[in-house]
């Protein structure tokens, strides 16, 4: 409680949307506060776990930015906005090398060009890496420069509860509207579990994904879907949440609950081959492009494999590989799979799909604008029509970088025209208890993954949609009575916005009679005439 907290940019997240915006706004202007609120460390964050790179035109003798489009529009299954591919396509090189002056690496050649590396749906080698771990050394230099730029400021441990709107001055908004205007948040400071007003003139929603509503995702414990859950409260816009894309190949590990190790989709571009259980491969009576076909398309086909055999997990086989190679390019793979038992130059690596990334979420514009004004929004909370049905691999952190450049630009020129808004309450705790039991939380949150896993995955139909919705409103009104009651905690904030984030999967679900790019239901297999998004 206490006295307001004043910014004059205040972002939301501390991945590569966030901190790029943070970093460029604060460049361009000194004069300007830039607070950046993590409920983590600042450097924990779905940026960080990102293996396989990120896609930019970049060997322009062999690839060109029209090849580019082409196979993000055919992985987005016709949902992109295609002026949007346009601009990320074309900006993205710009953004890539001032990611590498600020000091990334990405692999070389011995001859010192780049180490250009292939992923399924892309025509050609474009996907810039280091190593199997490019998320974690993009999120290192994006750390490291923030923390050297004097006018940013970065709040670990900090969680965003609700945006400010015109709801806390005592308006009575009951749906979208177009003058909902964004003053600020509420957040938890987890350290006291005290809850304080933070006033920004702009706000910018950069808080990632929300694969923990699964029981198998590659997502950290973090990616909880706030940003999304709050813009849904505060009657923003929120599209396309159907699209749930799952990653075909995670390590089997029936002990691990929380978060899957990814097997990059680059392994299989390297050379690696699915198999049944039984040493069979299987994806060329799916896709002519066999293994290296898009991700909607081999995890449906691992998932029919698995659910017509019985069996538990598929096999990637890599013991074709030249292994050297493969240690040089997936050390951390190859490492991890040791650590396991498992050792690849003899041994097929088990993997089953699991929840990676939402292409759907708050609307946006090309510059990051959202429905409500003064609000920004960039990265995987978002959709901005540059995946449409399907990301295309690598795609994700490049743009990252465009939204939060082009963000920050706008940013820095409007700014001025803003100020504090006043009169807003500090947060009501009157009537709360402390909760007497955590296993209320906790039961419920894992009730939630198994209803999302069961129901609500890879493949769909109107009876298992129906089921989950039934279900998902028992826990929503046990879980918004302990809300009402209870102290604070981040766990409860971290359910209730789970709960929220599976309820928008499943309705919009519902609501697409048709089956396109990562919505796959046996009620409407085939696709309709008309194409558009949908809208909550």
């Amino acid at each position: 409680m206490g006295e307001a907290k004043k910014t004059d940019v205040l972002i939301l997240g501390s991945g590569i949307a966030g901190l790029t915006c943070a970093i460029k706004i604060a460049e361009a202007r000194p004069d300007l506060k830039i607070t950046v609120l993590t409920k983590a460390v600042a450097d924990e964050s779905n940026t960080r776990y990102a293996q396989g790179g990120v896609a930019a035109v970049w060997n322009e003798k062999i690839d060109t930015e029209e090849k580019h489009i082409a196979d993000t529009l055919d992985a987005g299954d016709g949902l992109c906005n295609e002026e949007v591919v346009k601009m990320v396509v074309e900006e993205g090189p710009i953004r890539v090398r001032e990611l590498i002056e600020w000091g990334t690496r990405f692999d070389k050649e011995k001859g010192g060009e780049y180490d250009l590396g292939r992923e399924g749906g892309h025509s050609e080698n474009r996907i810039l890496h280091y190593k199997d771990i490019t998320g974690w050394e993009i999120q290192r230099t994006i750390t490291e420069k923030a923390k050297q730029l004097p006018n940013i400021v970065i709040r670990e441990n900090c969680f965003s509860i609700d945006l400010l709107t015109q709801h806390h001055l005592g308006y009575n908004i009951t749906r979208v509207h177009p003058d909902i205007e964004c003053y600020g948040v509420y957040a938890l400071d987890k350290n006291n579990l005290d809850v304080e007003t933070h006033l920004a003139r702009i706000t910018v929603v950069a808080t990632g994904g929300a694969g923990q509503i699964y029981r198998a995702t590659t997502n950290p414990i973090i990616a909880t879907g706030d940003g999304m859950a709050m813009m849904y409260r505060a009657k923003g816009r929120i599209s396309n949440m159907e699209f749930v894309q799952f990653h075909p190949t995670s390590l089997y590990n029936p002990a691990v609950e929380s978060q899957a190790f990814l097997i990059s989709e680059a392994v299989r571009g390297f050379g690696g081959v699915l198999r049944t259980r039984d040493g069979q491969e299987f994806m060329h009576k799916y896709d002519e492009r066999k293994s290296l076909a898009p991700r909607d398309i081999v995890a449906r086909a691992i998932d029919n494999e698995m659910k017509i055999r019985g069996d538990e997990y598929v096999y990637l086989d890599c013991r074709h590989l030249e292994m050297e190679g493969f240690k040089k390019h997936f050390p951390n793979i190859y490492d991890k799979c040791k650590e396991e038992g498992i050792d690849v130059a003899t041994q097929m690596i088990p993997v089953v799909p699991a929840c990676h990334y939402f292409c759907g979420g708050i609307l946006v514009d090309k510059i990051g604008k959202t429905s409500i004004n003064r609000l920004y929004a960039a990265g995987e909370c978002t959709a901005s029509g540059l995946h449409g049905a399907n990301r295309l691999a690598s795609n994700s952190l490049l743009e990252g970088l465009v939204y939060g450049h082009n963000i920050a630009m706008d940013v820095v020129e409007c700014i001025d025209q803003y100020d504090y808004k006043e009169g807003i309450p500090d947060w009501d705790a009157m009537g709360t208890t402390d909760p007497k039991e955590m296993v209320l939380i906790t039961q419920s949150w894992k009730e939630l993954k198994d209803i999302m896993s069961s129901y609500v995955g890879i493949v769909r139909s109107n009876v298992r949609l129906q089921r989950a919705l039934d279900r998902l409103w028992l826990l929503y009104s046990e879980t918004e009575n302990l809300y009402n009651t209870t102290t604070l905690s981040p766990q409860l904030c971290e359910l209730r916005n789970l709960i929220t984030i599976a309820y928008l999967v499943t309705r919009s679900a519902s609501m697409r009679h048709e089956s396109r790019g990562l919505h796959y239901t046996t009620d409407y297999p085939g696709l309709l005439d008309h194409r558009e998004e949908t809208l909550m």
